[in-house]
């Protein structure tokens, strides 16, 4: 996941309004969001490679969601798939600050990460290139491959985008959302971060949407939580740029709504 945008506890009877681009080479095996075999209580799509996920949801109202944190030192594949962490979380039944907590006490070999994890107790944020827990407050939020709210610009206008559809009292639609997430702009070149992967890539990867020949937004998801316990849960999936089968709708409710 390399694009997530939410708005958390914003609205009155919605503490999570999200937005999400999972980018990734397309040649790695996925399967689309589903609940799982293994795991039928658990909403997510599934990396077929290593078996962890980038973002879902349990039916008990367990929420994670993962980025990479873009490193060109980390580029070959070593230790733990990041991926397993939000898994993990969504398996277990331990708090989020406890989960976490016992995470930033590990000395596993990962690469670098920012990792959202919540329930019914709260949202909370954690990175193991900054190594505090924080507890989110409401409010708007974008988290790219760097820290949360690093202003890039896929976050700094994926955020704009993203306020106007927060500015009445009822839930947005999920089509809104996608329309923010498919914006293909290219920033200029003076805004593009430096994260040591040359300005061509920089480019390449600067959109909220991205294409190239090899790697790219393999799907966009949409998250809705509701107060009730009603969730909405949207994935459409991308070869790419283009929509390779009908968007996936699941709507549930789960057990204990995240506040």
């Amino acid at each position: 996941m390399c694009l997530i945008l939410f708005a958390y506890r914003c609205l009155p009877e919605t503490p999570l309004v999200l937005g999400a681009n999972r980018d990734e080479y397309y040649s790695r095996p996925t399967a689309a969001a589903d609940f799982w075999e293994d795991h039928p209580d658990i909403l997510a799509g599934r990396d077929l490679v290593a078996g962890g996920t980038w973002l879902g949801i349990s039916q008990t109202g367990r929420f994670a969601a993962l980025t990479n944190f873009r490193d060109p030192a980390e580029l070959k594949d070593f230790g733990v798939s990041r991926g397993a962490l939000t898994r993990d979380f969504l398996f277990s039944s331990e708090s989020p600050v406890s989960y976490l907590q016992k995470l930033s006490e590990q000395t596993l070999p990962i690469k670098g990460f920012n990792l959202l994890v919540g329930n019914t107790e709260g949202l909370y944020y954690y990175s193991n290139r900054q190594g505090t827990i924080r507890c989110l407050s409401p409010g708007l939020y974008g988290l790219s491959n760097a820290l949360l709210d690093t202003p890039w610009p896929k976050v700094d206008s994926g955020k704009a985008a993203m306020a106007p559809l927060l500015a009445g009292a009822e839930s947005p639609c999920p089509i809104e959302i996608m329309r923010v997430l498919a914006d293909r702009t290219i920033p200029p070149d003076e805004t593009l971060p430096n994260t040591g992967v040359g300005r061509d890539w920089e480019r390449i990867l600067s959109p909220r949407f991205i294409v190239s020949p090899t790697y790219g937004t393999r799907s966009s998801t949409v998250l809705i939580a509701e107060t009730s316990g009603r969730v909405r849960f949207t994935e459409r999936t991308f070869q790419q740029g283009s929509a390779v089968i009908p968007d996936r709708n699941f709507d549930f409710a789960v057990d204990s709504p995240l506040r």
